[in-house]
């Protein structure tokens, strides 16, 4: 771990802090920044797991009325009522981020033109949904209908998509059941509690045997720098955008994904990280020719993907293949 992939990593971080809250796609943010800086995580777990730096600010600036709302519990029917609101807010994020848990980090992730036409189209619906949006009923954050919270929480599934933005989702879903636009911004606060510490946790516990102690440690220098951040946009976001609407977010994300489109198109692509150096491709074909007769023809890319051999890959390899397992 160099000090270059640590400056990336406190970067990543900032960024993730600054934009987890408001409705422009941390995600899609840090995905494409880390794009083109050559970025590359393991299991792409970093993008997810500095996250804690944004729970753990929202906590810190929320604990006064968590802790009202805890001591509340036994006595007050309306604060069990709105634990079970963002319960069930938070249940098809559950349901639907286990089941596509690989595809969204294999597939989605791996895709900077979905993100950015992502951004593009989630700008445009904000600048509409910030001038068009249904005349607001609903002024409380605590006191939604039940039914209006889990359709916010199918909302927010959208997010699953990188580059949709997870509280754009979410308060975009509010607005149009009839929220205020401070009310559907405080309630994507509340909500991100249990859904980001989940995503956290299972991230987590699905990379926790490939992740090495270079990779917690910038997992952690991201963390910190995100918590920073995000304590200060926390502390303002219901303020600017009681004066100043989603309109300013919309031109944002139109702006960052078209210059991201912009920039695929002109920089060359990345080499596959398949690619095979030409003495290890070289070497794997003169392996093959080395096996036994009548076992099947491998080509050098199959050879490469099911297992390894013993030996230099610069010249020829001076051991056998061992299928499936690496040869000590």
């Amino acid at each position: 771990m160099d000090v270059g992939t640590m400056m990336e990593a406190a970067l990543l971080g900032l960024v993730e802090g600054l934009t987890e809250f408001l409705p422009v796609s941390s995600t899609g943010h840090i995905l494409l920044l880390g794009h083109f800086l050559g970025f590359e995580s393991t299991g792409r777990s970093f993008e997810v797991l500095i996250q804690l730096g944004a729970i753990l600010a929202i906590l810190t600036v929320y604990a006064q009325r968590l802790i009202a709302i805890a001591l509340a519990l036994p006595t007050s029917a309306a604060a069990r009522r709105f634990v079970v609101g963002v319960l069930l807010a938070f249940l098809p994020a559950v349901v639907i981020g286990v089941a596509a848990h690989d595809v969204i980090k294999t597939v989605l992730f791996e895709s900077p033109r979905l993100i950015c036409i992502s951004l593009i189209l989630g700008g445009i619906v904000l600048l509409v949904i910030d001038r068009r949006h249904p005349a607001p009923v609903h002024f409380d954050a605590t006191a939604y209908p039940l039914k209006t919270y889990f359709l916010i929480g199918l909302f927010q599934c959208l997010a699953m998509i990188p580059g949709t933005s997870r509280s754009g989702s979410t308060i975009v879903g509010a607005m149009l059941l009839g929220a205020d636009k401070r009310s559907a911004a405080e309630f994507s606060f509340f909500l991100a509690m249990p859904t980001m510490a989940g995503a956290f946790a299972y991230d987590l516990y699905k990379n926790r045997s490939i992740l090495s102690f270079d990779d917690g440690a910038l997992i952690v220098i991201g963390f910190v720098c995100a918590f920073v951040t995000a304590v200060l946009v926390v502390k303002r976001l219901l303020d600017f955008v009681a004066r100043h609407g989603y309109a300013p977010f919309g031109w944002w994300r139109i702006a960052v994904g078209t210059t991201g489109l912009v920039l695929l198109a002109l920089l060359p692509a990345a080499a596959p990280a398949t690619a095979m150096p030409s003495s290890a491709a070289a070497a794997t074909t003169e392996l093959a020719a080395r096996l036994p007769a009548g076992e099947p023809a491998l080509s050098a890319a199959t050879l490469s993907g099911l297992g390894t051999f013993r030996g230099t890959i610069d010249g020829l390899p001076s051991g056998a293949f061992t299928h499936g397992a690496a040869t000590p």
